[in-house]
């Protein structure tokens, strides 16, 4: 039996009635002497279907179209009820609000959406206004699945994985739920299925998309699988999971070509999310993880951080306020911009050992109240091998660690501008510091650096040095003072 020859033509595929496509099914065989066995293992390819909402419970659904979306954007929005047999039509009006309502749908029936435009929402003075977007919402629960290219090009949706050039915010706020600025929002339980196909994201293009905020009942779950896109835009992802407290999986990001805040504030919020995406990109830009995680208090293990140049603030935030991280990743760079490590782990409560940073070239702020409120710190790294430093570099970086006994060697010999400010403020373990300075004339370089630390202790200084004061800006009140 010629095997690969019976299935090369389209008798090898699946077929389907109603929206679903032809499907490849995976072959599974084994071979004797007079025959082949085999099993089809059915998988389903949502990227071949209109964009589909699955009703978990009766309700309806509404698409509001802002009155800013003119028709330049979005000419019209159609829906079907019976798997794309008939389609609603509504055709969209410039300056307008128009609202699409579906008849009740009963639980497990299905909604399918297509469109036709460049995107569903665009940008105002204030880009937080639900009129400048199209919103879904509904009045059950539902997943859901399928193609989000249908709502840009109707029919013809199959295998674009491209937006207009020029164009952005294409998809932000589409399922926006903040009881703030709108009333009605949507029940959405899982995104698991929902392909966003977009190679080159552009800016602000899933924009606050899935935003749940001071709702009732939070309910997205599960986010779309992955993001299939190799580069992403300005803000492209930006507070795209904002305060998805329910949601519990996470997104596969697999871009390694980033831009300015393109994943800032992404899964700020995320108090279910246990687990972080792998971040596969090593070269970073401004802001570009910003607060990615800020406040994921069921997070207990960070991504790998593979970058080696970074950018401005391109760390900062990053996992402040995770609660329950207890390890940190390596962190590998080696020279350091502004702001880049800016509290990173702040407030990360159970984190006991920080990583080694071997930067040994350092901007302003780079390292400010890096690990501040980090309560369970027992390590820090062995030494801050910078030996020229920046303002601020150092400012409250491990400002409230309680438990921290010794600090990292310091042996930098001139400070710059509040350097150490704060640096171990509050750290009511510490009883051994290295810091061979010689040169403390910068503006509040050591201003209540050592202030609350333990009572007792060993400060070793370089030999040469002899304008140490004693006290919080000094050497700790009650300590021994011995030379390198």
């Amino acid at each position: 039996m010629d095997f690969l020859k019976k299935f090369n033509t389209h008798s090898d595929y699946v077929s389907f009635t109603g929206t679903s496509k032809f499907i490849k099914p995976n072959v599974s065989y084994c071979k004797t002497e007079n025959e082949v066995h085999f099993n089809p293992i059915e998988h389903h390819d949502y990227s071949q279907d209109y964009l589909t909402f699955v009703a978990l419970e009766n309700g309806t659904f509404t698409l509001t179209i802002g009155s800013a979306v003119t028709t330049s954007i979005l000419e019209s929005v159609s829906y079907s009820l019976d798997d794309g047999k008939t389609w609603t039509e509504t055709n969209n009006v410039d300056s307008q609000t128009i609202t699409i309502t579906t008849p009740t749908v009963s639980a497990n029936e299905k909604v399918l959406w297509k469109g036709n435009g460049v995107g569903v929402s665009t940008k105002t003075n204030n880009s937080n206004r639900p009129s400048t977007s199209s919103i879904f919402s509904s009045s059950g629960k539902f997943n859901v699945e399928g193609n989000i290219m249908s709502l840009l090009y109707g029919d013809d949706f199959e295998n674009k994985d491209y937006v207009a050039d020029g164009s952005s915010y294409n998809f932000a706020l589409l399922f926006y739920a903040d009881k703030t600025k709108v009333t009605n929002v949507p029940k959405l339980v899982s995104a698991e299925n929902l392909v966003l196909p977009i190679k080159n994201v552009p800016t602000c293009c899933y924009y606050r998309m899935f935003q749940e905020y001071q709702l009732d009942e939070y309910t997205l779950e599960k986010a779309p699988s992955s993001i299939g896109a190799e580069s992403i835009g300005l803000s492209g992802c930006t507070s795209m999971f904002w305060h998805c407290e329910s949601l519990i999986t996470a997104t596969e990001l697999q871009a390694t070509t980033l831009a300015r805040y393109c994943y800032s504030y992404m899964f700020e919020g995320c108090t279910s999310l246990t687990t972080a995406p792998e971040l596969p990109a090593t070269t970073l830009t401004q802001g570009c993880y910003q607060g990615m995680f800020n406040g994921c208090t069921s997070l207990t293990t960070a991504p790998e951080l593979p970058a080696t140049t970074l950018a401005i603030g391109c760390y900062s935030a990053m996992f402040s306020g995770c609660t329950n991280l207890t390890t940190a990743p390596q962190l590998l760079a080696t020279t350091l911009v502004s702001g880049c490590y800016n509290r990173m782990f702040q407030g990360c409560t159970s984190l006991t050992t920080a990583p080694e940073l071997p930067a040994t070239t350092l901007a302003n702020g780079c390292y400010a109240f890096m690990f501040s409120g980090c309560t369970s710190l027992t390590t820090a790294p062995s030494i801050l091998p910078a030996t020229t430093l920046a303002n601020e570099c150092y400012q409250e970086m491990f400002y409230g660690c309680t438990n921290l006994t010794t600090a990292p060697e310091l042996p930098a010999t001139t400070l710059a501008n509040w350097c150490y400010s704060s640096m171990f403020y509050g750290c009511s373990s510490l009883n051994s510091i290295t810091c061979l300075a010689t040169d403390i004339s910068a503006s509040y370089c050591t201003r209540s650096w050592v202030n609350g630390v333990a009572s007792s202790g060993t400060f070793t200084k370089a030999a040469s040095m002899t304008s140490w004061m004693s006290g919080g800006d000094g050497i700790p009140t009650g300590w021994t003072v011995v030379d390198a």
